[in-house]
């Protein structure tokens, strides 16, 4: 069995990231992270990786759905739900499986053979104590999972699996940020990380966007004295397995029935931390839209930039597809913020924050 940001290899050489925990029988639905030189390469300055002289080149937006069409079309499986193709691959076509929680108990338990192998056991030595959390509840993903890291260069990118030890680490993360003695630092204390960067997102402004990543603690600056250099360090929540429910009903259908903008009360946010992104909601204003539009009873995220966007109680902004889901034992309205062609004009935002 696999979950959301684990990672699977085909014989070609190209790897899979997991997305999210719902998927047809005997596939997995994907994202395409990284393929080999000899299938594709790429313009694009960060996109190179480099292991054991073999070059690899890293999907930038919509890159990977272009070269599997072209190239790979076996690895655009049918979705029954949506009645269309998306990114996935068949368990016949998995030749490995690369696992975040094992990579990172094998490299806590192997000598590091370099700086950032090292400040990696630093981190996850030290977060684990103060937050009082074993370390089989982190992964390690990204470069570092593949073996195409820099070590001057690169970041850790870590998994934290749970609802309750995600809140915990959260916790933790705050305290450390607030005692300026700490290693760490909240990444978005100021805009820094998203200064002289071109701005796509047509209804969250800079501004915005650097209040709402602030508060969800996850991201971090490392103050490495081992690399002699400040880390960027995340930690992705991830559901444990007992918290995995396979939503995928070969029998339901979801249909679009067009473009939402309103506002509306949350009311549960349990699934907010996770991919994808859920969040219960009360419409209390429909600025466009459908009629049905009234009757939505949850946001649901695949955009990394709106998990953990919202909490419960709070009013928020929505704007998206509206999709009707029909199963066979109830139907019921949703707003989708997804890839689509209107991808920059969707947005799930507070809009009572200061």
């Amino acid at each position: 069995m696999l979950r959301d940001r684990d990672d699977i290899v085909t014989s070609e050489g190209l790897i899979f990231r997991v997305l999210g925990y719902s998927h047809p029988p005997n596939a997995y639905i994907c994202d395409a992270e990284y393929a080999p030189e000899n299938h594709f390469r790429s313009s694009n300055p960060k996109a190179p990786r480099t292991k054991d002289q073999h070059n690899f080149y890293k999907f930038y937006e919509d890159e990977a759905w272009k070269f599997l069409k072209d190239n790979f079309p076996k690895y655009l499986i049918y979705h029954d739900m949506i009645r269309r193709k998306i990114i996935g691959v068949n368990q016949n076509a998995m030749t490995e499986t690369r696992k975040p929680d094992e990579e990172l108990a094998r490299l806590i338990k192997t000598k590091p053979k370099d700086e950032l192998l090292a400040a990696l056991q630093d981190v996850v030595k030290f977060v684990t104590q103060q937050a009082n959390l074993p370390t089989e509840e982190f992964g390690i993903f990204g470069s570092i999972l593949h073996g195409f890291y820099h070590q001057q260069y690169s970041d850790l990118d870590f998994i934290i699996y749970g609802r309750p030890n995600t809140l915990r680490l959260r916790k933790t993360l705050k305290e450390l940020y607030s005692d300026s003695s700490s290693m760490f630092k909240n990444e978005f204390e100021n805009d820094e990380p998203i200064r002289g960067k071109r701005w796509r997102f047509k209804n969250l402004s800079p501004k915005e966007f650097v209040w709402h990543q602030r508060r969800k603690l996850i991201y971090s600056l490392f103050k490495s004295q081992r690399t002699g250099r400040i880390i960027k360090t995340e930690f992705e929540p991830v559901k444990q397995w007992n918290e995995i429910i396979n939503e995928y009903d070969t029998k339901a259908r979801i249909s679009q029935k067009g473009w939402v903008k309103m506002l509306a009360r949350v009311i549960r946010d349990d699934d907010g931390p996770f991919m994808p992104s859920t969040y219960d909601i009360k419409p209390s204003k429909i600025i466009r839209g459908a009629k049905s539009a009234g009757d939505v009873t949850r946001v649901v995220s695949y955009m990394e930039e709106f998990r953990m966007q919202a909490c419960k109680d709070e009013t928020v902004y929505v704007e998206g597809n509206l999709e009707e889901v029909e199963t066979p034992n109830e139907s019921f309205a949703q707003v989708s913020l997804t890839y689509c062609p209107r991808y920059y004009e969707q947005v799930l935002k507070v809009s009572t924050h200061t």
